[in-house]
């Protein structure tokens, strides 16, 4: 399994205007082949009357699967720079759609170009990019005297806490990447002096955000 990856924050919507043609882009987290062709051909369907529905996508933990459409656009002037986008970001998982409308001022290739790679770079910084990192839950079992001291510590190493539960003792379940578990540990038991439980949760990807739209 990936260690880390990024991707989009969620599914988005976002469209420019460019002499007048209405450039409308989709983004969709996807999680297969199939899903992402279901996705192009339900906006086909829902965008019938526009001139193109250019696409693309990356999928795979190594971006190992890579698809573009130019869908009637000059040959390199849509899917391809659309999938630039997407890999200069280094996403997985997504798939963009970007539906024209045309304003009856033709752009030319280079004007194509800028215009479909810009509708998808102005969509991903609207939206935001998220990085997932494998991590583990460690539960910290400590009594209230010990909590002020442990918060300070994990505010300070910028760690993730996914919850606190208050009972006759203070439980937190800190996000910690894997390889980082042992060490974490020991930096806990020194701090408190041997005086907290640790206790192993689930390992799963939690994703933070890093590029903020």
């Amino acid at each position: 399994m990936l260690q880390n990856y990024r991707t989009i924050k969620q599914d988005h919507q976002h469209e420019i205007e460019i002499k007048k043609s209405r450039f409308i882009c989709f983004l969709k987290r996807i999680d297969s082949e199939e899903e992402a062709k279901n996705f192009i051909q339900q906006l086909k369907k829902e965008h019938w009357k526009a001139n193109h529905n250019c696409s693309a996508f990356v999928l795979g933990e190594r971006s190992e699967i890579q698809r573009s459409s130019d869908d009637g656009e000059p040959s390199g002037t849509a899917g391809v720079p659309m999938l630039e986008v997407l890999k200069k970001n280094d996403l997985i998982n997504v798939c963009a759609v970007v539906t024209r409308y045309f304003g009856g001022t033709k752009l030319g290739a280079g004007g194509l170009i800028r215009a479909y790679s810009g509708a998808v770079a102005q969509a991903i910084a609207d939206i935001g990019i998220v990085e997932g990192r494998l991590q583990q839950e460690v539960l910290i079992q400590l009594d209230y005297s010990n909590w002020g001291k442990l918060e300070n510590f994990l505010t300070a190493q910028k760690i993730t806490v996914k919850d606190t539960q208050f009972t006759d003792q203070v439980v937190a379940t800190c996000m910690v990447d894997e390889t980082q578990v042992p060490a974490f540990e020991e930096q806990i038991t020194d701090l408190l002096n041997g005086q907290a439980n640790f206790t192993l949760g689930e390992v799963s990807y939690f994703e933070q955000v890093i590029q903020e739209a």
